[in-house]
C-alpha cells in the first residue's frame, strides 16, 4: 500500500498561513500524493521563494540537539510540570522514541507506569503519533519534538504534555506573538493526534496545556513556554475535519495535473504567499491572465477596493472613492512612473549628525553578524564608508565589536553637533536601510545591557563575599564590563527601543520608510519594502515594468537590508562551517565585503534621491521634538541612570504614566501628517471612521462658499485650510512657525467658522459659507482638505493654529539640575530620577541573596520561579549551540520556511 502524504503536524492544518486559500487546501498532499514543492516542479514553476537557507536549517538542527541535551532536559521538565500545577517529580527520566510509533507507544506506557508508581516525570524526544483520524491508514505521522509525562496530583494517573521545539529569533528581547501562536497551533496538532491515538496508555490523558521550547538567548539554550491549548485544539480539530472532507470530495487525476490546478481559485497575497511552494505558479497565472484587472490581485490591492480602481487598468478611467495612496500605487503600476505624495522632507537623512549604517545578518544565529558598514556625516560632509567583517558571527566579542563601532561613530557625531551649537546641539540619528537592521541592533543592545546589569549584580555579590550565581542558582559566567563607546551605543539603541512607543521619535531612521513616504512606487507593496526596488524606480530611463523589475530584484545575489538572499547566505555559511581545514576565511571576507558594498551603495543612492526633495517647514518641528528627547537621553547616559532599560523592563508605574504622552504623541503625529502630507490628509478625509478631516469643493469665491463632504463638520464648526489641490498650505512662505513651550504655532493659516449665512435654502446640505480671517487664494471647483479646529490645541485670533507639543518622557530620568548635584549628594531627593544602575543593581543583588537564603529562588522553590528579565547571562559550563561546528546540510526538499517559522 502506498503511503498517503499528510504533510506532517507542522504544515498540515491550522498552523499554515495559507489555509484560507482554496488552491492551497485542494493541493493538499493528502489529495495529490506529493508535496507542494514536487507539484510546483511538475507544473513547470519550481519553488524559489520558500526554500530554507542552509544556515537557517543548521541553526534549527543545532537547537533541536540542545533541546535533547541532558543539561536542559530537567529544566524543560520542571518548568513544564511546575507551570501546569503538578507536583515536583521524584526524578526526571529521558527517553528517545526515534520517530517510531511502536517505540513511542512502549515509552509512553513505561513513562505512565513510572509516573503512577514512583512519581517520576519522563521527557520523551522525537515521538511519532498517527495523524488524528488517520490511525489505520498508511498516512505519514505527526512528529512532536518532545512530550512530558508526569503524574497527576493524586498519582492515580498521568498527564501527557505535548511539546515542540522552535528556534524562533528574539527581537527586542521577545519572540513575536504571531510566531508563538503558530508554534502552539503546531503543538495542538500533536496534542489532538495523541488524544485520538488508540495506543495511549489507559489512565494517561493529554493535558490541555502544551509546551513550546524556544531559545532563551543567543546561544540557542532552550526554555519552555507553556500555554493553554483549548482554543488551539478546537481550531485544529475544525481544520482537520475540513481537510478530511475536502480530501474525500476531491477527484485527482495525475495525468490532468494542469487542468486540476488551473480551475482552483487562489487567494493570492504577494505579502504572505511567497512562503508557499506554489507562489511562482500562482503569480505566473495572474501575469498571463487576459483580464487587465488581475494585476490588482497581483500587486495586493484589497478585494473590496479593486472595483474602485479597476478603471485605471481596464481603460475606462473611472475611479471610485478609494484612498489616494492606493490609487497612487495603481497609477504608478499602470504608468510605470513613481507618484509623488507632495510631502516635503521632515527626516534628518543626509544632515550632519547622522550615521549611515548597513549590516549583513547571519542566518545561523539570531544575533549573528557577518559584517557591518558605517559612514559618519559631520559638518564637513559624509565621511568614507568603513567596513568591518567578523569571522565569528555568533561570538559575544562580535556583538561587542558591533556596538563599539557604532558607539565611536555616535560619539563623533555628538561632538560635531556640540561644536556647531554648544547651547542647543542638534540630535543624532542612525540611518539604516530596513526595519530588520534596526531590530537586530536593538536586540544586540538588549543582550549586552542584560549582561552589564547582571555583571553589576555579581560585582556586588563578590564585594559581599557571596557566590556569583545565575537566577537558577548555577555558577555564573561573569562578562566583561562595557566600555564607554559600548555603553553609548547600547544606551542609544535602547533609547530607540523605548522611543518606538513614540511615533514622532526617530533615533534610528529607516531610509526605506522615508523614501516611500515621499514617493509611491508601483507593483506589490511588499516589493517596496526592499530599498533597492524603490531606488530602481528612479534609475530607469523610461517607464518601469514592475514585473520585470520585481524579477530582476528577486534574482539579485545581494539585498539592501540585513537579511541575505538564500544563495549568498549559503555561500557565506559554507566558508566558515565545519572542520577548520575546510574553512576559507579569505573567501568569507570577499563575500561579506561584496554584500556590504552593495548595501551601502543602495543606501547612498537612496540618500541622493532624497536630496532632490525639498525640506519642509515642519522639519524644525520634528528636529525639536527629537532634540528635547535626546537631551534627556544624554543625561541618562552621563549619569548611568536608567540608560540600560528596554521598554519591556520599565517599571509598571512608568509604563502607566506613558499612556497619556503616547496618546498625545500619536495625535501630534496625525496632525503634522495632515498638515504636511496631502496624500495622508486625503486618506484621512476618505476614512469614514474619523470625523476631523474632510474634503471640500469651492462653490464660489465671493462670497467664499464650500461644499463640505462631512456630516460632522457642519454649520458652527470652525475649520482650517490644510491643502489646496494637493498643495500643503503650511509650506506657503506666508505661513510662519513659532516654537513655543507647549505648542508649535503656525501663523497666517486660513481659519474661520462655517455657517449657513447667505446660503439658499434649496442649496445642498454641505454648502456652507466660510468666514476665514485670512482669505485664501482659491478658485471655483478647487478641491481642498479642511480640518475641524477643535482637533487642534487652539486657534488664537482665528489666524494662528496651535499643535500641542508632546511631552518628553522624563520618567525615571535625571533632571537638568541633576548634573550639578545628584544622587550621591542627596539619595532621598534623587531616588527616582538619577539613581545610577550601579546602586540599583547592587540593591537588587542583596534582595536576591536574601530570597535565595530563604529558599525562595530556584532550585529550592516549587514551582520554579520564572526569570522575567530574560537576560542573556548563562551559567558557566553549560552547553552552547554552534551552528558552524559541522559542514552545512540542506533542508529536506519538502520543507519550506513555513515549517520552521
Amino acid at each position: 500500500m502506498s503511503t498517503k502524504v499528510i504533510g506532517g503536524g507542522s504544515s498540515a492544518v491550522a498552523a499554515s498561513a495559507h489555509a484560507a486559500c482554496a488552491r492551497f487546501r485542494r493541493t493538499d498532499p493528502l489529495i495529490t500524493g506529493m508535496s507542494r514543492r514536487a507539484l510546483a516542479e511538475k507544473l513547470g514553476h519550481p519553488d524559489t521563494s520558500g526554500r530554507i537557507p542552509d544556515a537557517r536549517w543548521m541553526r534549527a538542527m543545532t537547537f533541536e540537539r540542545l533541546v535533547k541535551n541532558e543539561a536542559f532536559a530537567s529544566q524543560t521538565v520542571t518548568t513544564t510540570v511546575g507551570a501546569v500545577g503538578l507536583n515536583r517529580p521524584s526524578e526526571v527520566v529521558i527517553a528517545d522514541a526515534k520517530i517510531n510509533k511502536d517505540r513511542t507507544a512502549d515509552l509512553l506506557s513505561a513513562a505512565h507506569q513510572r509516573a503512577i508508581g514512583d512519581g517520576a516525570a519522563t521527557l520523551i524526544h522525537q515521538l511519532a503519533v498517527p495523524f488524528a483520524g488517520f490511525e489505520n491508514t498508511s498516512a505519514t505521522d505527526v512528529k512532536p519534538d518532545f512530550a512530558v509525562v508526569a503524574p497527576t496530583v493524586d498519582q492515580s494517573g498521568s498527564w501527557l504534555v505535548v511539546g515542540d521545539a522552535k528556534d524562533y529569533e528574539r527581537h527586542r528581547s521577545r519572540v513575536e506573538d504571531s510566531r508563538l501562536l503558530k508554534g502552539f497551533l503546531q503543538v495542538a496538532v500533536g496534542a489532538e493526534s495523541a488524544a485520538a491515538w488508540s495506543k495511549l496508555p489507559a489512565g494517561m490523558s493529554v493535558h490541555r496545556y502544551g509546551a513550546l521550547a524556544v531559545p532563551r538567548n543567543a546561544f540557542l539554550q532552550p526554555e519552555a513556554l507553556v500555554e493553554d491549548l483549548a482554543d488551539h485544539r478546537r481550531e485544529v480539530a475544525m481544520r482537520i475535519a475540513e481537510r478530511r472532507a475536502e480530501a474525500k470530495d476531491a477527484a485527482f487525476d495525475p495525468s490532468e495535473l494542469d487542468l486540476f490546478t488551473e480551475h482552483l481559485v487562489a487567494t493570492f497575497d504577494p505579502g504572505s504567499c511567497p512562503s508557499c511552494s506554489l507562489f511562482a505558479y500562482c503569480r505566473a497565472e495572474l501575469r498571463k491572465s487576459a483580464d487587465p484587472t488581475d494585476v490588482l490581485v497581483e500587486i495586493g490591492i484589497p478585494r473590496d477596493v479593486r472595483p474602485l480602481v479597476a478603471g485605471i487598468v481596464d481603460g475606462t478611467g473611472h475611479i471610485g472613492a478609494a484612498q489616494p495612496s492606493l490609487i497612487a500605487q495603481v497609477v504608478a503600476t499602470n504608468a510605470g512612473v513613481a507618484q509623488q505624495t507632495k510631502q516635503r522632507r521632515v527626516d534628518p537623512i543626509g544632515l550632519p549628525g547622522t550615521v549611515n549604517f548597513v549590516l549583513a545578518k547571519a542566518d545561523a544565529a539570531s544575533l549573528g553578524v557577518h559584517g557591518i558598514g558605517i559612514q559618519v556625516v559631520t559638518a564637513d560632509g559624509p565621511g568614507d564608508w568603513i567596513q568591518h567583517v567578523f569571522p565569528e558571527p555568533q561570538s559575544p566579542q562580535t556583538r561587542r565589536a558591533v556596538v563599539r563601532v557604532i558607539g565611536s561613530a555616535l560619539t563623533k557625531a555628538i561632538k560635531d553637533r556640540r561644536l556647531a551649537d554648544p547651547d542647543n546641539p542638534e540630535p543624532v540619528h542612525l540611518v539604516v536601510p530596513d526595519k530588520m537592521t534596526a531590530d537586530v541592533l536593538v536586540s544586540i543592545a538588549d543582550n549586552l545591557a542584560g549582561l552589564e546589569l547582571s555583571r553589576l549584580r555579581w560585582a556586588q555579590d563578590k564585594l559581599m563575599g557571596r557566590p556569583q550565581l545565575t537566577f537558577d542558582g548555577e555558577p555564573a559566567q561573569v562578562p566583561l564590563r562595557l566600555s564607554e563607546d559600548d555603553r553609548t551605543a547600547v544606551a542609544f539603541l535602547l533609547e530607540d527601543d523605548r522611543a518606538r512607543a513614540m511615533t514622532l521619535r526617530s533615533p534610528i531612521v529607516n531610509a526605506q520608510e522615508v523614501l516611500t513616504r515621499h514617493h509611491v512606487v508601483g507593483g506589490p507593496t511588499v516589493s517596496a519594502l526592499r530599498l533597492d526596488y524603490v531606488v530602481a524606480w528612479f534609475l530607469e530611463g523610461s517607464a518601469v515594468d514592475h514585473r520585470n523589475l520585481s524579477d530582476e530584484i528577486e534574482n539579485l545575489e545581494h539585498t539592501p537590508g540585513a537579511r541575505l538572499t538564500n544563495t549568498q547566505s549559503n555561500a557565506i555559511h559554507a566558508t566558515i562551517s565545519g572542520p577548520e581545514e575546510r574553512r576559507n576565511l579569505a573567501e568569507y571576507d570577499r563575500l561579506v565585503r561584496a554584500e556590504l558594498t552593495y548595501k551601502s551603495d543602495v543606501l547612498t543612492k537612496a540618500i541622493e534621491i532624497l536630496d532632490n526633495d525639498q525640506p519642509s517647514r515642519l522639519r524644525d518641528v520634528h528636529r525639536t521634538i527629537e532634540a528635547d528627547a535626546q537631551a534627556v537621553w544624554q543625561r541618562r547616559l552621563r549619569l548611568h541612570a536608567s540608560d540600560l532599560v528596554r521598554f519591556g523592563r520599565t517599571y509598571r508605574w512608568w509604563r502607566n504614566a506613558l499612556v497619556e504622552p503616547i496618546q498625545d504623541d500619536q495625535k501630534c503625529r496625525d496632525q503634522l501628517l495632515a498638515l504636511a502630507n496631502p496624500q495622508a490628509a486625503q486618506d484621512l478625509a476618505s476614512d469614514a471612521g474619523q470625523r476631523m478631516v474632510a474634503f471640500a469643493d469651492v462653490v464660489s469665491v465671493d462670497p467664499l462658499v464650500l461644499d463640505v463632504h462631512s456630516r460632522r463638520i457642519a454649520a458652527g464648526s470652525s475649520v482650517v485650510l490644510l491643502h489646496v489641490n494637493d498643495d500643503p498650505c503650511v509650506e506657503d512662505p506666508a505661513v510662519g512657525l513659532k516654537v513655543q513651550g507647549g505648542s508649535f504655532q503656525f501663523q497666517g493659516m486660513a481659519i474661520g467658522p462655517l455657517s449657513k449665512d447667505g446660503i439658499d435654502e434649496d442649496a445642498p446640505r454641505g454648502h456652507l459659507s466660510w468666514g476665514a480671517a485670512i482669505a485664501p487664494t482659491l478658485a471655483v471647483r478647487d478641491r481642498v482638505v479642511v480640518a475641524d479646529c477643535d482637533w487642534f490645541a487652539g486657534t488664537p485670533y482665528r489666524r494662528n493654529l496651535n499643535v500641542k507639543r508632546p511631552a518628553v518622557d522624563g520618567h525615571a530620568a535625571p533632571k537638568p539640575d541633576c548634573l550639578t548635584a545628584g544622587y550621591s549628594d542627596d539619595p532621598d531627593a534623587h531616588a527616582y530620577c538619577c539613581k545610577p544602575h550601579e546602586v540599583n543593581e547592587a540593591e537588587w543583588s542583596d534582595t536576591l541573596a536574601e530570597r535565595r537564603a530563604a529558599g525562595l529562588l530556584n532550585p529550592q522553590t516549587w514551582p520554579p520561579v520564572r526569570n522575567d528579565d530574560a537576560f542573556e547571562a548563562a551559567a558557566a559550563g553549560q552547553p552552547q549551540g554552534d551552528p558552524y561546528a559541522e559542514a552545512p546540510v540542506s533542508s529536506p526538499a519538502d520543507l519550506t520556511e513555513d515549517d520552521l517559522d
